[in-house]
C-alpha cells in the first residue's frame, strides 16, 4: 500500500460548517455589530445585519481557506457573482460554498 503525507479532508456537515463559520465571523468582527442578541444563522446578511466591510471579507476569505483547505477559492467565488448578489450575500451562501467545495 502506498502512503503519502497527504491527509484526506473529512467532510463536514452543514450544521458544522455553520458552527465553524460562525466563529470565523465572530473573531473578525468581534463585538462591533449589535445583532439585538440574535445568533449568527444561515439566514444572517453580511451587509445588512453584520455591516461586513470588504477588508473583512478579505479576512474571511483567508480564514476560510486556512480553516477549510486551499482548494477553496473564496475570492474567485466572490468574484464570478454580481454586484447585487453580493450586497445581498448571507451566511447560507458561504455555507453552501464550503460545501459545495467538500465534493
Amino acid at each position: 500500500m502506498l502512503q503519502t503525507n497527504e491527509t484526506v479532508a473529512t467532510k463536514k456537515s452543514k450544521a458544522d460548517i455553520l458552527e465553524e463559520v460562525k466563529l470565523l465571523i465572530e473573531e473578525i468582527i468581534g463585538q462591533d455589530v449589535d445583532m439585538n442578541d440574535q445568533e449568527i444563522s444561515l439566514e444572517t446578511s453580511f451587509s445588512k445585519d453584520l455591516e461586513m466591510e470588504s477588508i473583512e471579507f478579505v479576512v474571511l476569505s483567508e480564514k476560510l481557506q486556512t480553516t477549510f483547505g486551499q482548494g477553496l477559492d473564496f475570492a474567485s467565488w466572490l468574484a464570478g457573482k454580481e454586484l447585487n448578489e453580493i450586497i445581498n450575500l448571507k451566511v447560507d451562501d458561504i455555507v453552501g460554498f464550503v460545501e459545495q467545495c467538500q465534493r
